[in-house]
């Protein structure tokens, strides 16, 4: 079986394990599908196969990952024009509505645009890590996401949130939302205080 096919085969049999309630047969399968588009460089059905991955991730509780591989699905679904089939539509809003209610809007909001802005390696790797919340601080430079550094950094260098946007390829709203918590994090109230700080950290 070629790569693509077992990619797809296995993106299939982990949506039909997770109907039967097998949930780490469908991890594992989701998984494995998403190890081979990373191997073929191929992207095709990861973007429902990473929905899949937040799905599961709700049943055991881990809303904002969940709410991480909806956005970071989203965004390669822009990049990629992989449209989702119809026959998934309603259990997505349902997946999407049930994920917002639980985190609130601005947390749901907050994690949808950590997982947009992530490469398309890099949610890869995140997929496949399996991983549920990550343990950093609650404030300081350290309780930084890697792209809250960059947008840091950008704003430093006299970048308007368009040309971080263009540069970073997500949307101007998703670097706002970046720009707002580490506004939060590092206790900032301007653009110039941040780009005081970031000279300091270099």
């Amino acid at each position: 079986m070629s790569g693509w096919h077992k990619l797809f085969a296995l993106s299939i049999r982990a949506y039909v394990a997770a109907d039967r309630g097998e949930r780490e047969q469908a991890r594992r399968d989701a998984r494995q599908a998403v190890s081979i588009a990373a191997d073929k460089g191929c992207c095709l059905a990861v973007p429902s196969t990473l929905e899949l991955l937040a799905r599961l991730a709700v049943d055991t509780g881990s809303h904002t990952d969940a709410a991480r591989l909806l956005g970071a699905a989203d965004a390669m679904r822009h990049r990629t024009g992989e449209f989702r089939f119809p026959l998934y539509q309603a259990a997505y809003s349902a997946l999407l509505t049930g994920c917002r209610k639980e985190l609130g809007n601005n947390d749901f909001e907050s994690a949808w645009a950590e997982g947009a802005a992530l490469s398309t390696d890099d949610v890869i790797g995140y997929a496949l890590r399996g991983r549920g919340e990550r343990k950093r601080p609650a404030t300081g430079w350290a309780s930084l996401t890697p792209t809250e550094l960059d947008v840091a950094r950008l704003v430093s260098d006299g970048l308007t949130n368009k040309d971080i946007a263009e540069r970073l390829f997500i949307s101007p709203r998703t670097v706002q939302a970046h720009l707002t918590h580490v506004y939060t994090k590092l206790g900032l109230t301007s653009r110039v205080q941040l780009a005081q700080e970031t000279v300091r950290q270099t």
